[in-house]
């Protein structure tokens, strides 16, 4: 087989790593966004914000690493790489050189509340809860560590989902434990009448159970709810209640009475406890908007704009380098150091700053075509509008726009909505005009919310009520327009 060689030219888009990196910082919400700028701090000391009021202890240590002892180093070659080092640009003076321009003021951006510090929870844990009421039952240490166990395989809404086996498996393997499925049973029944009520169950049929049984002095409409969700429970979640009443002879005053009973548990007993402190269950706004007599004003959350600048420190010890006579390989290696943690400063500057640009540039683009909105808060007003649109005015690559849409709020006064809220895709009326399908959720959510709950309006009356009001709508979209509302079918909304 003989060889050949041939010429291929291809096109190939590639990202640069100051590119991908600025694509990571959009996307970092502006409550993490100081943990980012600490981790990069911490791993830079060429880097500090300008309120840091401490010695540059940092600069002072590489400086004193690479200080050269009074004996001669032999030159071995491997200085050639510094020869041609310009470390002129890195000691500018403040007043005009580019060091001082690497600094980062957020005099443009008015203290917000967002600068006041979160209070602190102290709340205990799901699982130290359990814990703890678990150290009050008298059990030797071999039992002990088997209800450990089973307080550890619960998942975080409260529910035992692991199958008895497995939980006999993991104990004989991981802590040396022999025990049997009947003794794990036996025990689980014991964490059952722990607090929250309902937890430690297989499934929500247990757990709304195990709650009913602890209010059975309530009264005859508890305990005839116990019966129902042990005989109808598919019946009772599905709201087939005549099917229900014609099975227990019942009248609808008793039904309603056992509804109201069950819609009083707790569907998920651990859901809601020690849930401390994470940054997810806080909504931080990255954006402001005021309507200062029919001006919008658009405020950037100052947390995304830090003191940010070079060390000082770091460009003094770069101009002691530059008028030092002696030019042996250790200072060489210092300021090429310094050189690289001072490039890595200047560029994560350079990122927080196009951060902030991106940020503002497309805001404003969204505030520009969806000015009715901001304007007087009526969902109906809002333009059908998509990604592509926001790009072509910010002159942003549609996944630049996506990503800022994903993960960032603004605060208005009609309330907080992510930017992602404000896209749609349109729809046509009878007399040509595209609309927002925001629009037509907004009519359809509003229709539902007014309709007699006790004969809820199906899929196909919504849809003939849509057309009527001039929107060329079709069943299935105003079921898919329904489900992303998470609204129920109308069996499911259905009252007695």
């Amino acid at each position: 087989m003989a060889l050949s060689q041939t010429i291929q030219q291809k096109l190939l888009q590639k990202l640069s790593p100051q590119q991908i990196q600025l694509m990571k910082l959009l996307q970092v919400p502006t409550a993490n966004l100081e943990e980012r700028i600490k981790e990069e701090l911490e791993e830079n000391p060429a880097l500090e914000l300008e309120d840091e009021n401490k010695q540059d202890t940092d600069a002072d240590d590489i400086q004193e690493e690479f200080e050269t002892p009074e004996e001669d180093f032999e030159m071995d070659g491997s200085e050639d790489e510094y020869e041609n080092l310009d470390i002129s640009e890195y000691v500018a003076d403040d007043d005009d050189g580019e060091i001082a321009d690497y600094k980062m003021k957020d005099d443009n951006y008015p203290e917000m509340d967002d600068k006041k510090v979160m209070p602190i929870k102290n709340e205990t844990s799901f699982y130290e809860l359990l814990i703890d009421q678990l150290g009050m039952l008298d059990l030797d240490e071999r039992r002990f560590k088997i209800a450990e166990q089973i307080v550890g395989s619960l998942d975080e809404d409260g529910y035992l989902r692991r199958e008895l086996s497995s939980i006999v498996d993991d104990l004989a393997f991981r802590q040396n434990v022999a025990t049997n499925e009947k003794e794990v049973e036996e025990l689980i029944k014991q964490i059952q009448q722990f607090d929250p009520p309902g937890v430690g169950a297989k499934d929500l049929q247990e757990c709304l159970l195990l709650q009913l049984e602890r209010k059975k002095s309530d009264g005859s409409a508890v305990e005839l709810a116990i019966i129902i969700l042990k005989k109808y429970f598919d019946e009772f979640i599905k709201k087939h209640y005549e099917k229900i009443q014609r099975g227990l002879d019942l009248k609808d005053e008793q039904i309603k009475e056992v509804i109201n009973q069950i819609i009083k548990l707790n569907p998920r007993p651990g859901g809601n406890i020690g849930e401390v402190n994470k940054a997810e269950s806080y909504i931080v706004p990255d954006f402001y908007i005021m309507n200062n007599a029919g001006k919008l004003e658009l405020t950037l959350n100052s947390r995304n704009a830090p003191d940010l600048r070079i060390s000082e420190g770091y460009r003094d010890m770069l101009k002691d380098y530059e008028k030092g006579s002696k030019k042996d390989k250790r200072q060489k290696e210092a300021v090429f150091f310094i050189k690289q943690k001072i490039d890595s400063a200047k560029w994560f500057i350079d990122m927080i700053k196009q951060r902030q640009e991106t940020l503002l540039s497309t805001m404003s683009a969204i505030i520009n075509h969806q000015r009715e909105f901001f304007l007087s808060g009526d969902e109906t007003v809002m333009h059908p509008m998509i990604l592509k649109d926001i790009a072509e005015k910010t002159g942003l690559d549609i996944s630049t726009v996506s990503r800022v849409a994903n993960s960032k709020f603004v605060q208005t006064e009609f309330g907080t909505y992510r930017l992602k809220f404000f896209f749609s895709e349109s729809l046509s009326t009878d007399s040509g005009e595209e609309v927002s399908t925001r629009e037509v959720k907004k009519i359809l959510s509003d229709m539902i919310e007014a309709e007699d709950k006790r004969k809820p309006l199906s899929d196909e009356h919504l849809t003939d009520m849509l057309n009527e009001k001039g929107y060329n709508i079709a069943r299935r979209t105003v079921a898919k327009y329904r489900e992303q509302l998470n609204i129920p079918v109308a069996r499911l909304r259905k009252e007695l």
